[in-house]
């Protein structure tokens, strides 16, 4: 049986829509055995998919191709993950953001902002 890279992507639950791997793939962002290749390159079991992301590059060794969506614990059967842990700056919560044009943050604003953070003053 023979799959479409972009297709096994979307299958196995790496990317939400075959049209976001698509563009991916076309991207450069994901590359089969360390070569950048089209979408529609045909993957066997042995090869390694590389997909990079911002800050992170994650490796997954393509044990089973498959063509339809399955459920989660069906498609990470389809592949060994040999991606490195996600970096610590990844894992944190979102930023504090303020709207454009609302001025420099107040003193209240600043204590709310250093609570969401986690940030320990000391008095």
């Amino acid at each position: 049986m023979s799959t479409r890279l972009d297709a096994w992507l979307w299958a196995v639950r790496l990317f939400k829509t075959r049209s976001a791997a698509n563009k991916a793939v076309v991207g450069g962002h994901v590359r089969l055995n360390g070569s950048p290749v089209k979408p529609a390159h045909v993957i066997v079991p042995g090869d390694v998919v590389t997909v990079r992301e911002p800050g992170w590059e994650r490796k997954y060794e393509v044990t089973q191709v498959i063509a339809k969506r399955v459920g989660p614990p069906v498609a990470r059967t389809c592949y060994i993950d040999q991606s490195p842990p996600k970096p610590e700056y990844l894992l944190a919560g979102p930023l504090a953001r303020r709207d454009r044009g609302a001025g420099r943050p107040t003193k209240k604003d600043r204590r709310e902002i250093d609570r969401l953070i986690g940030f320990q003053t000391e008095l």
